[in-house]
């Protein structure tokens, strides 16, 4: 009987009953879009580190752990001290020089020989490797984003290079140009941002770092493991606090939306409740015939705003390819309860309202 009168009471005002549920369900989109982004992003750098087919990353002590850099202070001759230890196999370094153009654009320095034993090499898809100086390689998603082709002409710092070569992503970075090409431009000559270095068996990180760390005391050593660790929201400083302030947002949206609309419902449904609390019908009747419908708003709502996100993430991928965005499932949970919360929250009041109005005066009520 309650689960029917709530069915009417949603279509007997579908305006009504619409922009509550696109109100929630914009509540969502923005929470799973967000969280999305932060995840999709940290997870690509993730996979990207991982593709170098290293165990362990050297850094300077500068270095903040889990962010780009745009310098070069490590000794090249590192190279050859730690290629030169027992149990490593090969030692491979690379520049670092983070732009800010149209969208944050890491470039990064290789030797592209040495990077490609020790990755496996790059898949081309078009074009192939340095032929020249002023050469550059773009992954497919790179070259989606700027438009670019093999052959064609890429700016950087205000010269221009040739894409020789377009690659699949997931190895270390989107934009290739010769490591010595970089070190020149840059004034580095003789210094690396970081270093990769790979053991002969896997099994010995721990001891190799150990051993690393009493040698070079000075630097930032982590295997790649601990470092892709580092690649979370709850350990980048701010970031989880910037979508708490965008959780915040939505809940508060949602709450107001669904408070106006169940009040102005109770407004229109006064007589109604009069007659409900003639018949009988107790305040937590009442209170429960408010609050089931603000849940099956909410419910709706959330089935939209998923929908909703799937359909941003597809023209965010198709707009943007170089940002990735992540839909984890456990946020559907997570914001689903949220929404839910924030429209109880906001349907609480006129709920109280209606269970506390005086039967006689409902119904004497125009």
């Amino acid at each position: 009987m309650v689960n029917r009168l709530v069915l009417q009471n949603l279509l007997h005002r579908p305006i009504r009953t619409l922009l509550s549920v696109v109100a929630v369900a914009v509540e969502i989109t923005l929470i799973l879009t967000v969280v999305g982004l932060c995840h999709g992003m940290l997870e690509e750098s993730n996979r990207r580190t991982r593709g170098v087919g290293a165990h362990i990353l050297i850094r300077p002590s500068t270095a903040q752990a889990a962010m780009g850099m745009s310098s070069a202070e490590l000794n090249q001759k590192l190279l050859g001290v730690f290629a030169a230890l027992p149990r490593a196999e090969m030692a491979v370094g690379t520049t670092i020089q983070t732009q800010l153009t149209s969208s944050l654009r890491t470039i990064t320095g290789v030797d592209l020989p040495s990077f490609t034993v020790m990755s496996g090499g790059l898949k081309y898809l078009s074009g192939g490797p340095f032929e020249q100086p002023y050469d550059a390689i773009i992954d497919e998603v790179y070259a989606r984003q700027n438009k670019l082709a093999a052959g064609q002409k890429l700016a950087l710092w205000n010269r221009e290079f040739r894409v020789t070569g377009v690659v699949e992503p997931g190895k270390l970075s989107r934009v290739f140009i010769p490591i010595t090409t970089m070190q020149d431009l840059m004034g580095w000559q003789g210094k690396l941002s970081q270093i990769y270095l790979k053991l002969r068996n896997p099994d010995d990180t721990a001891d190799v770092i150990a051993e690393l760390r009493r040698l070079q005391p000075g630097l930032n050593i982590y295997s790649v493991e601990e470092f892709t660790s580092l690649f979370s929201i709850n350990k980048i400083e701010g970031l989880n606090t910037f979508i708490q302030v965008i959780i915040g947002l939505a809940v508060t949206i949602g709450f107001l939306v669904v408070m106006l609309s169940m009040y102005t419902a109770i407004l229109e449904r006064t007589r109604e409740i009069g007659i409900l609390k003639s018949l009988g019908a107790s305040q937590g009747y009442v209170v429960a015939i408010v609050l089931r419908e603000t849940v099956a708003l909410a419910l709706l709502g959330i089935a939209l705003g998923i929908g909703l996100s799937f359909g941003v993430k597809g023209l965010i991928e198709q707009r943007f390819p170089i940002l990735a965005m992540s839909l984890h499932r456990e946020w559907w949970l997570w914001s689903g309860l949220i929404a839910v919360g924030g429209a109880l929250l906001g349907a609480l009041y006129p709920a109280v309202r209606a269970a506390r109005q005086d039967p006689i005066a409902a119904l004497a009520y125009e």
